[in-house]
């Protein structure tokens, strides 16, 4: 179910029992279109405002944000109009994905005033409004200008005006008169759209249940229905209705039960889902956070990630197509060793070549057999500059095909070195894995520098490498970009820990501590593994070969780039990625 009207209803009932009265500590803005705030009432709660295009919402959370060293403008506007001030009421408009929270703060003269932030949730249109008492915006946490959208302007100074109406009724307000009319007067479309683009606030997945309810197929189309049916649809109408009016909510996950995957939420019961596996929630808020967590994390490290894939990608393309370069200089050196024999047979018969020949046979005596070959000449040198000429072809190949394969070497090291990045990238599961990867890409010159400073770059979240707990209770370390590789592989691991890695496929370091004895079951090594090739290139292949061996046989070239190592002695196992498997092997540090 998407973040409809209903799941709107559910959250605002929640927060109203728990949040007003409060008053509003603080305001940070950890993502540009995301806001939490501290309220202390009875204890402390954040409320988190996400105008995000892909999962807008709002719910009191638990997780921890990194709070930005320099607070944004819309941040800024919000701690001086709001921080301190008591929330007197929290509600929704209809059943709109629209909810007011009405504040009593203190002005700058010491006045008592009215605030109202606004929480528009409606997809890539979704936005998070402060405004006065007299409804004009202070500022919005996205800018609607009139280039943008000729239907609303959402900007400091202008009148808040709601979103333009969808020429939708009210389902809070539904009689049956009005409902049997127009679904008569509508025969064309099918029963679920009918339900949800006649009434506002409701969901696809809403108006399914709701038809599903009333047994009547969701695909079927209005004009099939007769009277009983329609007031059948309208009771079950009615139910979910009363459900929101009052505040019974029942809010649920509904996942598969085979994989765990979840398939949707609702703020009710729903009985659409037969044999499907229901999860329960007291707290609605509990149940958002578990929802979109996953989401919301992928969605920002995609978000700052995208960049750094760009240049990635771009270096890779570049070194992709320097490789091709490479091979064709080298398949032009192919014939020098046949210069060199030319210029050696020109010279051994200088005697009895003439100027002015443009040819000369001569007997091949490096070959046992022996066979005469052609040598072309030049008619206006004479022969010891013609073998001179063959000579320097020779040579200046030969210099070439030393300087390639140097180049060759630092070539195809990068291009190992970008590709275990762009991994890495793709792998990332936090924005400290993000931050290590751009400071990896600053020091090794494929991002500039715009000059952080000691004091910023040390207040920064340290990121550190993912830490498992095998079936057998073995630690096992997982890192996640360049940086943490060496210090998993350089550092954290002794000797004869095991470590393993994908072979010949970019991937993280994976170390299994087996607390100096070298061994560890194969139902351990077989996690490792598994992690291993999940966190690899080839998270979506089959039978991933996966190298182990002791940590005491693993080196690091000099000179060589981050997370870059060489080692010997290994063994090789294969596995298949499985994403539910890795999700059982129990994760610490949580």
């Amino acid at each position: 179910m998407a973040f409809d009207g209903i799941a709107v209803a559910n959250i605002v009932f929640e927060l109203k029992n728990s949040l007003i009265g409060g008053r509003v500590d603080k305001i940070y803005q950890p993502h540009k279109d995301e806001i939490i705030m501290s309220v202390r009432n009875n204890g402390t709660s954040k409320l988190l405002l996400s105008a995000n295009p892909s999962h807008p919402r709002l719910h009191i959370t638990k997780i921890q944000k990194e709070n930005p060293m320099t607070a944004p403008m819309f941040c800024m506007v919000l701690r001086k109009h709001i921080a301190g001030s008591r929330i007197t009421n929290i509600s929704q408009e209809g059943l709109e994905r629209i909810v007011y929270i009405d504040v009593e703060a203190m002005n700058e003269m010491g006045d008592m005033v009215l605030r109202r932030l606004i929480i528009e949730i409606m997809g890539k249109h979704s936005n998070i409004i402060l405004s006065d008492e007299n409804g004009k915006i202070l500022d919005s946490i996205k800018h609607i200008s009139h280039e943008t959208s000729s239907v609303r302007e959402v900007l400091p100074g202008k009148e808040y005006v709601l979103p333009p109406s969808q020429n939708k009724l009210n389902p809070l307000t539904a009689d049956y008169d009005t409902f049997r009319d127009m679904a008569k007067s509508r025969s064309g479309i099918k029963v679920q759209q009918f339900i949800y683009k006649t009434y506002t606030g409701i969901s696809p997945s809403a108006a399914s249940e709701i038809a599903f309810r009333a047994e009547i197929d969701p695909e079927s189309y209005m004009g099939e229905l007769n009277d009983s049916d329609i007031y059948r649809l309208f009771s079950s109408f009615s139910c979910i209705i009363e459900i929101i009016k009052h505040g019974n909510f029942s809010p649920e996950i509904i996942s598969d039960p085979k994989t765990n995957k979840v398939i949707d939420f609702y703020s009710f019961e729903s009985t659409q889902f037969n044999g499907f596996k229901k999860t329960h929630f007291e707290i609605f808020s509990e149940l958002l956070e578990k929802f979109y967590y996953e989401k919301d994390n992928a969605y920002n490290i995609q978000q700052k990630a995208h960049d750094m894939r760009h240049i990635v990608a771009l270096n890779i393309e570049r070194c992709v197509k320097k490789k091709d370069i490479q091979a064709k200089t080298e398949n032009d050196t192919k014939g020098m060793e046949m210069w060199k024999l030319k210029g050696e047979l020109i010279t051994a018969n200088i005697f009895a070549i003439k100027k002015g020949m443009k040819n000369f046979r001569a007997v091949n005596y490096y070959d046992e057999n022996a066979p005469e070959i052609e040598i072309a000449l030049d008619e206006n040198l004479t022969p010891s500059e013609n073998a001179q000429k063959y000579y320097n072809k020779y040579n200046k190949a030969k210099r070439t095909l030393a300087a390639l394969e140097i180049q060759k070497k630092q070539n195809d090291d990068e291009l190992k070195y970008l590709e275990s990045v762009l991994a890495n990238i793709d792998n990332s599961t936090d924005e400290a894995d993000i931050n290590d990867i751009k400071k990896e890409l600053i020091e090794e010159g494929f991002i500039k520098s715009r000059g952080v400073s000691k004091n910023k770059s040390q207040k920064q979240k340290k990121s550190k490498a993912a830490h498992f707990i095998s079936s057998d209770g073995y630690d096992i370390f997982v890192g996640k970009s360049n940086i943490q590789n060496d210090e998993l592989t350089l550092r954290t691991a002794k000797g004869n820990d095991i470590w393993l890695h994908t072979k010949n496929i970019p991937g993280s370091h994976v170390i299994i501590i087996t607390n100096g004895t070298g061994e560890a079951p194969d139902s351990t090594l077989i996690e490792a593994a598994m992690l291993a090739a999940f966190n690899s290139k080839a998270k979506t292949g089959s039978q991933v070969p996966v190298d182990y061996v002791l940590k005491k046989f693993v080196k690091k070239p000099a000179g060589a780039k981050p997370g870059m190592v060489i080692y010997e002695k290994n063994n090789t196992i294969y596995v298949t990625p499985d994403e539910e498997k890795i999700k059982a092997i129990s994760k610490a540090d949580l």
